[in-house]
């Protein structure tokens, strides 16, 4: 499949059939993540994979999200990234990392919804054991989707783009 129709195709799921997921395409999903290209190269994230129901239902507070078959949490060790400029780049580098899993993941026919500020770090921690000098970046639940959403709308080129100057 070519990027652009790979990147085209790529839905957020909001509803999953209960069919488990072959671990030969979540391993690919998470080779993905594993390859992305991060601050230094120094590889801050760290990926959960959750199947067991009950931790499903405690790291998320989307219903929606528990129902899929496979929970995956993208943590991140800040001291592990840079910083400049009052930046930090975990979040950066995490969230390269989630996006080459779910591009992944749609390529392998299974659908994600990326979650991020929706999700409560502490609760999510307390349930995995995730040390405290550990973040909690984003969470997003994988699947067989059960939905088909149409394409959302997007901007123009002309509106999101300018050459040389604002």
């Amino acid at each position: 499949m070519e990027f652009l129709d790979l990147v085209r195709k790529r839905r957020s799921i909001r509803r999953y059939k209960s069919d488990p997921v072959p671990q030969e395409k979540l391993e690919h999903v998470l080779e993905a993540a594993r390859l992305a290209p991060s601050w230094g190269n120094r590889q801050c994230w760290r990926f959960i994979v959750v199947t067991d129901e009950a931790k499903r239902r405690a790291v998320t507070t989307r219903e929606w999200a528990a129902e899929a078959p496979v929970v995956i949490v993208g943590c991140a060790y800040p001291n592990l990234s840079g910083s400049k400029f009052g930046q930090q780049y975990y979040m950066l580098d995490t969230g390269i990392a989630m996006e080459h899993l779910v591009l992944a993941a749609a390529e392998q026919g299974l659908g994600t919804c990326w979650i991020g500020g929706q999700l409560d770090e502490e609760a999510v921690k307390q349930a995995l054991g995730i040390p405290e000098a550990v973040r909690v970046v984003a969470l997003t639940p994988l699947g067989y989707p059960a939905e088909s959403p149409g394409p959302k709308d997007r901007k123009a080129m002309g509106e999101i783009v300018s050459y040389n100057r604002w």
